[in-house]
């Protein structure tokens, strides 16, 4: 495998490794030594997560009656209690029961009874998946802890390496995520290998917190957000917008070489239209709630797509017309979970880099396969050289539900799309349960250069929208076809993207994402006028420069022009002045005396214009 697709699907199989049933068998060590030291404690779920695992308490009210939490010391104490337990090799020992057993030994546990009654009736999985079929109420018993589980396990404690063992953090999280249920106190843990991967992965982490995007976007003045405007609904600052920009200028060039045609559309519109679409019902609980105006009700878009298929159906299509290729970059608004926003990671509104490609179902292999080979080169050009896609399948238990009622159709896209992963050569895993209610999606992971996971963006294949606004097109034969439709948006939304940029780039963008380009430093108060004419000539030549005119020190401006990340700073005195030159001092510490203004210039454009990883 390259070098580009360097991520093996052995890595993405993360729940069947033996790193999963560690952090599985972990949760259940720290519920039973949570329980000792809490013996009123109700238990909700503790699941293995990316990097670690968590579970959920309910520690009750005390005498006053109130809610009990954790203590300061009491992460230290869990800890060492787990790693007795650790050392006692206690078995992990699997048994079947029935749900009036498995009632009676959690009469105690409301929210395991709520698991047991949503698993004896067959409708969802502890985690609030729906089944397929009924499955069989299984638990994990260790020590003296006894937990409703499915497993995997590891075969005794023993097998957890107490030395890659940390339990990190306490936070608070939402019964089942519904923000109208029971608020419970999460524990993070983390494990790993042995003590040398957990120190790696620690260190990790204090990279990641430095390259934080929330800090450095506020540090670089690029985006805020305010209460009074609402949660997650960021506001851009003049620098941040210039990113926003030059990132849709990347994507109208590089969709007009592709052969898109940019569209427009309202930010709102009838409830009509979702229920036309499917988004209502299917999607109605991420949407905002209606507004009622004049006997009609109206939502804010979730989603560009039902607008583009009334454009392709505007008018009479031919086979001649396909592929047709429309683009947008439009707002749209979904009501996220308070809990889950996360600055620009997860957001209320966002800026998508949306597309629909209407095409035959001959046409399906080519247009899908070009929108992998646009993902890859944005991989490219941003230097991402780890990433997996995941074909995203449907569930049958799931079909007239959360899914349209098409059995065939699934079939068949998704073996579709199956095949022309297969042909592209990206690495790629299948999951079930995770598709758009109307097809089969590719969902894209990426990670930064510190090695955290993003989920950028989909590739999705419908078959549903097209015949509910009965899009059709005249085929070579003069008959009437219905097309497919190809949602893609491999950009993600400015948000997500600028969000996983920061971090990538620790906020020291290429020059030509750079939201200022060069920064102007006279030596003294002398040089202002020099140093205006020389940003004059920079900004002339479509670089944006700035020109420090401040009353501080020579070497305070530098280092202020280096926390905000410039490129190049251009020292400027009586010998530049004289000379029609500059000194530059680039922002990884190199240094180039006397440079001649114009080759400065030309220099800068060439980064410019060929979109240069380099300074």
């Amino acid at each position: 495998m390259s070098a580009e697709n360097s991520l093996s699907i052995e890595q993405v199989a993360y729940e069947e490794s033996e790193l999963y049933r560690i952090r599985h068998s972990a949760a259940h060590v720290m519920a039973q030594a949570v329980l000792e030291l809490y013996p009123a404690a109700r238990l909700a779920i503790g699941p293995p997560i990316e990097d670690g695992f968590y579970y959920d308490f309910d520690l009750g009210r005390d005498e006053t009656g109130r809610t009990v939490t954790f203590k300061p010391d009491d992460l230290a104490r869990i800890e060492e209690r787990m790693r007795q337990i650790i050392a006692g090799w206690h078995p992990f020992v699997y048994r079947e029961v029935s749900a009036e057993e498995a009632r009676a030994l959690f009469r105690d546990q409301p929210y395991k009874l709520e698991l047991i009654e949503g698993l004896a009736e067959g409708q969802a999985d502890e985690y609030g998946n729906a089944l397929a079929e009924k499955p069989v109420i299984s638990l994990y018993r260790h020590d003296s802890f006894e937990d409703l589980c499915r497993g995997p396990h590891v075969e005794h404690t023993g097998q957890i390496p107490a030395g890659g063992l940390k339990l990190m953090n306490v936070a608070g999280a939402y019964w089942r995520g519904d923000e109208k249920r029971p608020m419970l106190q999460r524990i993070y843990g983390t494990a790993w290998p042995g003590r040398a991967e957990l120190e790696q992965y620690l260190a990790r982490l204090e990279e990641a917190k430095a390259r934080d995007h929330r800090q450095i976007g506020r540090e670089l003045e690029l985006f805020i957000f305010d209460e009074e405007v609402g949660p997650g609904l960021a506001l851009w600052l003049p620098r941040g917008e210039i990113i926003v920009e030059e990132l849709e200028r990347l994507a109208r060039e590089t969709e007009d070489r592709l052969g898109y045609q940019r569209v427009r559309t309202p930010h709102i519109a009838k409830e009509e239209l979702y229920r036309r679409s499917g988004h209502v019902p299917y999607y109605v609980e991420d949407m905002y709630p209606p507004l009622e105006r004049e006997g009609a009700r109206y939502y804010l878009r979730p989603m560009n797509c039902p607008f583009h298929h009334k454009i392709f159906g505007s008018k009479p299509r031919s086979y001649r017309d396909l592929p047709l290729r429309l683009a947008e970059y439009g707002m749209i608004y979904r009501y996220e979970k308070s809990g889950e926003l996360f600055g620009l990671l997860r957001v209320r509104g966002a800026q998508q880099n949306d597309g629909h490609i209407y095409c035959s179902w001959s046409q399906l292999e080519a247009e899908f396969m070009e929108v992998i080979e646009l993902y890859r080169f944005y991989f490219r050009l941003f230097g991402i050289d780890k990433y997996a896609m995941r074909l995203s399948k449907h569930s049958p238990a799931g079909l007239g539900k959360k899914y349209v009622n098409n059995p065939e159709m699934w079939q068949q896209t998704e073996q579709l799309v199956r095949q022309v992963m297969e042909k592209s050569g990206v690495p790629f895993y299948e999951a079930e349960d995770e598709a758009a209610f109307y097809g089969p999606k590719i969902d894209v992971q990426i990670w930064s250069a510190v090695g955290r996971e993003f989920s950028l963006a989909t590739n999705q294949v419908d078959f549903a929208q097209p015949p509910r606004f009965n899009l059709v097109f005249a085929n070579a034969e003069g008959e009437l076809e219905t097309p497919l439709c190809i949602h893609r948006a491999p950009l993600g939304s400015h948000e997500r993207m600028i969000g996983f940029l920061i971090e990538h780039y620790a906020g020291a963008f290429p020059v030509w994402l750079a939201p200022e380009q060069a920064r102007l430093i006279p030596v003294t108060d002398n040089h202002n006028d020099y140093a205006v004419q020389v940003a004059a000539r920079l900004q002339e030549a479509g670089i944006r420069a700035e020109v420090d005119l401040g009353a501080g020190r020579i070497g305070a401006k530098i280092r202020q022009a280096q926390q905000m990340k410039v490129p190049y700073m251009l020292v400027v005195g009586d010998r530049e002045a004289a000379s029609q030159t500059v000194a530059v001092r680039r922002r990884d510490g190199q240094q180039q005396e006397a440079v001649p203004v114009g080759a400065f210039i030309a220099h800068v454009q060439e980064r410019i214009a060929s979109r240069a990883a380099g300074l």
